[in-house]
C-alpha cells in the first residue's frame, strides 16, 4: 500500500481564487537526508510524492513530471485536477523511481515529500535537481496536509497563497463542525481493504485528519497507534479496531461489481449490531 496524501485538501484549494503573493528566496527545507537549499522559483517541477500534484496544480504549478498512484486516468490526474492541467500533459512516472526519465525532464526542483524515497535515491536525484525529501519528523508518509501543502508552497514561491488557501480549508472545516455539534460525541475510522488484508488509516493521514478536522474522533482501539504509520492492517478475523459510529470506506472499482465477494467477510457477514445500534457504515 502507498502512501497518499491531500486526496480531499487539493480539491478545496483548486476550488479557492488564487491570490497573488511574493515570496522571497532562498528557502531552506530539512529533510529525512539532510537539508535542501532552493535558490529561487522553479520552472520544472518533478513530482515524486503520490498525490503532491495535487497541490502543485492548485497553485498553477503545472508539473513536469508527475507519480502514477492508482487508477483509471492515464494523466496521473483525477478529474478534480483535470482543467488545471490548462492542457499540458506532464510525463507520468510509472512503478520504480527512473533516474534517466527524471533527467531527461531537466527539472530544476524535485519534490518527493511522501514518496518513500530512500537515502540512495534521494542522493541521486540530488545530482538531477535539488530534491525535497520528507521532514524528519513527519518520517516518510506522515506529512500532515497543510505541511504537504505549505510545502510546496513555500518550494515554488507561493507560500503565503498556499497559508492562506489552508486557512479557508480550516475556516470551512469549522463552519461544518458547527453545523454539526452532534458529530463531537462520536467515533469515526477511514478504512480501505489492499495487499489481502483490511486496513485503517491513522491520525496524521489525510484521509483519517479529515474526520477529526470534522468533529469526529478515532476509536480508543487505535488511540496507542497514533504516529506509528499512517495506516494499519488488521486481521479479517478481528475487526474490532474498525468499530465505529461511522466508517468511511474507500477504494474499490469505480462500479459496483455484485459477483465481487465482500473483502471484509466476517464484517459483512454480522450487520445486525451495526443496524440495531442505529449506527452508519
Amino acid at each position: 500500500m502507498r502512501r497518499a496524501r491531500n486526496f480531499c485538501a487539493a480539491l478545496a484549494l483548486a476550488a479557492l481564487p488564487a491570490p497573488a503573493f511574493a515570496q522571497e528566496f532562498p528557502q531552506v527545507f530539512d529533510g529525512l537526508f539532510g537539508p535542501t537549499n532552493v535558490t529561487q522559483a522553479p520552472r520544472r517541477v518533478v513530482s515524486l510524492g503520490y498525490v503532491a500534484h495535487d497541490d502543485l496544480l492548485a497553485l498553477g504549478v503545472v508539473p513536469v513530471g508527475l507519480r502514477y498512484w492508482y487508477g483509471p486516468y492515464p494523466q496521473g490526474v483525477w478529474p478534480w485536477a483535470e482543467a488545471a492541467l490548462r492542457g499540458e500533459s506532464p510525463e507520468v512516472l510509472r512503478g520504480e523511481i527512473s533516474f534517466e526519465r527524471i533527467a531527461l525532464l531537466d527539472p530544476d526542483l524535485i519534490y518527493a515529500v511522501s514518496s518513500g524515497i530512500s537515502a540512495q535515491e534521494f542522493r541521486m536525484l540530488s545530482r538531477i535537481a535539488p530534491t525535497i525529501a520528507s521532514a524528519p519528523e513527519y518520517g516518510a508518509y506522515n506529512t500532515p496536509w497543510d505541511a504537504l501543502a505549505l510545502g510546496i508552497g513555500r518550494a515554488t514561491g507561493h507560500a503565503a497563497e498556499a497559508q492562506a488557501r489552508i486557512d479557508a480549508i480550516r475556516a470551512r472545516f469549522g463552519e461544518i463542525r458547527d453545523a454539526h455539534p452532534e458529530w463531537a460525541g462520536m467515533t469515526a475510522v477511514a478504512a480501505t481493504y489492499s495487499g489481502g488484508a483490511p486496513a485503517v488509516f491513522l491520525p496524521g493521514d489525510a484521509r483519517a485528519d479529515v474526520l477529526i478536522n470534522l468533529g469526529f474522533r478515532i476509536p480508543e482501539a487505535l488511540e496507542p497507534h497514533r504516529g506509528e504509520s499512517f495506516y494499519r492492517e488488521l486481521s479479517p478475523e478481528d475487526l474490532a479496531p474498525m468499530d465505529a459510529d461511522l466508517i468511511l470506506w474507500i477504494g474499490g472499482p469505480p462500479r459496483p461489481q455484485r459477483s465481487r465477494p465482500c473483502p471484509c467477510a466476517p464484517l459483512c457477514a454480522r450487520p445486525e449490531p451495526v443496524a440495531r445500534s442505529g449506527r452508519t457504515s
